[in-house]
């Protein structure tokens, strides 16, 4: 694989966006909504929260097929991508100005940001098959992912720095720095000119949908790997979603320590995704991504029982594997499975899927802790999901996929 401007230029936008899902999503934001914007009963800020979540993945879930469509048929994909990359950098940067009790602007500002971020990504993902081969798409994911965890790490050194000061400032810093990187995308990135074709993009989407849900029947271990994907996704995004929440609520760490935590947790992500790469080419992909999910699994209990800070830790390094493995595994079996006449239909409908999957489980985490009052059971809820998409991952059977898909048969 040779680098050039059009291939790091796309790779740079995972460094760019890394930093709204670590600090926004993940380390920051999340806590300075619940502790200080919100505050109050224990579990209403984590209900809320849950809520924003859930919100912003349903718009995103029912726009994307339609402005997929568009971008296809208009050839627009990097103008769709622009403006939803601007739409996360500007609401990102406002949210400076949520103060403590502002919890109406807190929630919109970030549901916005968060519908921005995701809907880039579903035409930042179509351009993969349009700049490289079949024969190297894995190798620029994964260069991206690593990218991604470097932007992150970078984001969360930056962060440990400004909360010094005033914790607001990560904010627009984390806009900038979104702002900054994406510009080697906007401008090294270049779309395939092709005619524009007037049609009616509802339709289209729709039929698109519809599909992409028949196509899969014909390729019944895709199906059943979708669906595997479909359940276990929803644990690893709530996990995501309150990992910091759950360390400042449950053993009184502050935004600091979180900070250090996932600055940590970086490095055993990276470590994860060479590690399970080399299982993945030394034993299978369904094998390697059955330890990520049972890894999962483990991080969920040890959590539940986890009886201070310091062993909360220990708990994120053992996270970091499971990330940086099941998020790779993951976009390995769909390509091992998927006919290559049809990837950027199933890669599509892969997006979607990810993004229904994200509504579900941070619903139910916050409506569990504001029910209950204690959010260890919020957490041991999210076995569920790994349990059903382990059991359901068992069904796959790769070696019958791969054939199935018209690729050379590898082991599994």
């Amino acid at each position: 694989m040779k680098l050039n401007k059009q291939l790091f230029g796309w790779m740079m936008y995972d460094f760019a966006n890394s930093a709204f899902t670590t600090i926004i999503v993940t380390v920051v934001y999340s806590v300075y909504f619940i502790n200080t914007v919100v505050g109050g009963d224990p579990g209403y800020g984590e209900m809320l929260w849950g809520r924003a979540i859930g919100i912003s993945m349903t718009l995103v879930a029912l726009t994307a097929p339609i402005l997929g469509a568009v971008a296809d048929f208009s050839r627009s994909k990097k103008k769709f991508l622009f403006l939803n990359c601007y739409l996360t950098v500007i609401f990102t940067a406002l949210l400076y100005f949520v103060s403590p009790g502002d919890v109406t602007r807190g929630m919109i500002f970030f549901i916005i940001a968060n519908f921005g971020f995701n809907s880039a990504n579903v035409f930042y993902d179509a351009f993969l098959p349009e700049i490289t081969n079949r024969e190297n798409m894995g190798k620029v994911s994964g260069f991206g992912w690593a990218l991604g965890y470097v932007g992150g790490l970078l984001s969360l050194v930056v962060s440990l720095i400004l909360i010094n000061y005033d914790v607001r400032w990560v904010f627009p810093m984390i806009s900038l720095h979104f702002f900054i990187f994406s510009l080697f995308t906007f401008f090294w990135l270049k779309e395939v000119r092709r005619p524009s074709k007037r049609t009616n993009y509802y339709k289209v989407a729709a039929q698109r949908v519809y599909s992409s849900v028949r196509n899969l029947r014909k390729y019944p271990e895709l199906l059943k790997f979708m669906f595997s994907y479909f359940i276990y996704n929803d644990g690893i995004t709530t996990v995501i979603a309150f990992a910091s929440i759950y360390g400042i609520t449950r053993f009184g760490m502050n935004t600091r320590d979180m900070l250090i935590y996932f600055i940590f947790a970086q490095f055993t992500s990276i470590l994860g995704s060479a590690l399970f790469g080399w299982l993945t080419d030394k034993k299978g992909v369904r094998l390697s991504l059955s330890i990520s999910i049972l890894i999962w699994i483990s991080v969920v209990v040890w959590a539940y029982f986890c009886g201070s800070a310091r062993e909360y830790y220990l708990v994120g390094l053992l996270a970091g594997l499971a990330i940086g493995s099941s998020q790779a595994n993951s976009r390995t079996m769909l390509s091992m499975l998927t006919p290559k006449a049809r990837e950027a239909e199933f890669f599509g409908f892969y997006t979607l899927t990810g993004r229904l999957s994200s509504i579900i489980g941070p619903i139910l985490y916050g409506w569990i802790a504001h029910q209950t009052g204690d959010i260890r059971y919020s957490i041991l809820s999210l076995m569920l999901f790994f349990i059903i998409g382990f059991v359901a991952l068992q069904f796959v059977n790769p070696q019958k996929g791969i054939i199935d898909a018209g690729h050379n048969a590898k082991p599994n």
